[in-house]
């Protein structure tokens, strides 16, 4: 969730800024300022950063079978589309959300000017149009009618849209937590049903010689592993939040690095099947990396719209998706290690053995701009409990340095571990 507080049903009738109980129709306010414009600057280094290895590796280091290359290229052009229409569509789709008072205040600007502003909340359902309509569209480019592939792919995207409408009715109705770690099994549903890929693992060399055997098939416990890791993916992106620009931030990293993964896979494989699981993963991650840019745009600090549970639900079923038909569940628990670790910061608060609070959010105080961790099993309040106070970009941003850490740590372990232990 977002660091945000919602208007509160009692407030004075001069200061009500609580949803309307009727359904009728309420007329656009005049007195609400337009969002701040996008922060381009920002995007442009984040895109010359992620860029360079990404054409490194494509053009240069691997050589990529002409069509393979025409494909991903093909969707990374409908992606750069897919970049400026959400940049274009969210300011437009903050003035409805405005109009209908779906807006919070940022928690950790209380005390200030900033933390009265309204801002425009679940602006993540810009982003899940949006990657909807460019994923549906590529079918046109690269799958035909008899294609095995079709199958699974538009059950990922069911999934990824089922997904994307829980988040939203989570943002409207508020849904209890314990109901919110149900919904991604739900979601799942359409994915683990139509999923035709192996279900075998492979063991471990070191342990060949005691357990006798090189393939472990696993079966029905295959795929509910498959829908725990979707349960898992969605719900630690919703855990790991509360400051600006943090949910979208983790999501650019993790998707990068999981884009730069499948890059490396394909280059270095001759399995066609092989190559195409990992080609399949970079048709949905490309798109879902180029709208999360523009998320992030206007989501850094100083956030001018938040991204509600829509957005942290749909990039974690995404991210899920991803690694499940792409064939690399374990490489994306690594990519995923920052987010482990707040779940099991999380674990007493999650399941009562503590008492959880609703916004486990540091102290911030006004006087000196600085957050303050607190007691809660949150990574947010672990970086500020060893490191000291901080303001909330400068927090947020070592998080995302630890987040790229961690990915870049999954790059090295795999390099050294490659022949050795599969």
């Amino acid at each position: 969730m977002a660091a945000r507080k919602r208007p509160s049903a009692t407030n004075s009738t001069a200061t009500d800024t609580s949803k309307p109980t009727t359904p009728v129709s309420v007329p656009p306010k005049t007195d609400d300022p337009p969002i701040a414009p996008p922060k381009s600057g920002l995007i442009l280094k984040l895109f010359f950063i992620l860029s360079l290895p990404y054409f490194y590796l494509i053009f240069y280091h691997y050589q990529l079978e002409s069509e393979l290359r025409r494909s991903i290229l093909i969707n990374a052009g409908l992606s750069l589309a897919g970049f400026f229409v959400t940049q274009k569509m969210i300011p437009v789709a903050s003035t409805y959300v405005l109009r209908r008072n779906l807006f919070g205040f940022d928690i950790n600007k209380k005390g200030t000017p900033q933390g009265t502003v309204k801002v425009p909340e679940s602006l993540g359902i810009v982003v899940g149009i949006v990657f909807m309509v460019l994923a549906i569209l590529f079918q046109y480019f690269n799958f035909t009618a008899d294609s095995n592939w079709l199958v699974e792919y538009n059950a990922a995207l069911a999934s990824i849209c089922f997904m994307l409408l829980l988040g939203f009715v989570d943002d409207v109705l508020d849904v209890p937590w314990r109901v919110k770690l149900l919904l991604p099994s739900f979601a799942a549903l359409p994915l683990l049903m139509a999923y035709a890929g192996h279900t075998t693992i492979i063991i471990p060399k070191p342990l060949v010689p005691y357990v006798g055997f090189k393939i472990l098939d696993l079966g029905w416990i295959y795929k509910l592993y498959m829908g725990l890791l979707a349960v898992f993916c969605t719900n630690s992106i919703n855990i790991h939040a509360g400051l600006n620009g943090l949910e979208v931030g983790q999501t650019v990293v993790i998707a990068s690095a999981i884009l730069i993964h499948n890059i490396m896979q394909i280059g270095a494989s001759v399995d066609p099947e092989y190559k195409q699981a990992h080609a399949f993963s970079i048709y949905l991650v490309q798109p879902l990396l180029a709208t999360s840019l523009a998320l992030f745009s206007y989501n850094w600090y100083p956030s001018s719209v938040f991204v509600g549970d829509t957005y942290t639900y749909f990039a974690g079923m995404a991210m899920a998706v991803i690694g499940i038909l792409g064939h690399f569940s374990e490489t994306l628990l690594i990519f995923f290690a920052p987010q482990v670790i707040n779940f099991l910061l999380s674990v007493p608060q999650l399941f009562g053995f503590v008492q959880c609070p609703r916004h486990r959010l540091p102290r911030f105080d006004p006087q000196t701009g600085l957050l303050t961790g607190t007691n809660d099993g949150t990574l947010v309040n672990f970086f500020l409990r060893i490191f000291g106070k901080m303001s909330e970009n400068r927090l947020c941003t070592a998080l995302l340095v630890f987040q790229a850490i961690a990915c870049a740590l999954c790059f090295v372990l795999r390099y050294f571990l490659t022949g050795w232990y599969k």
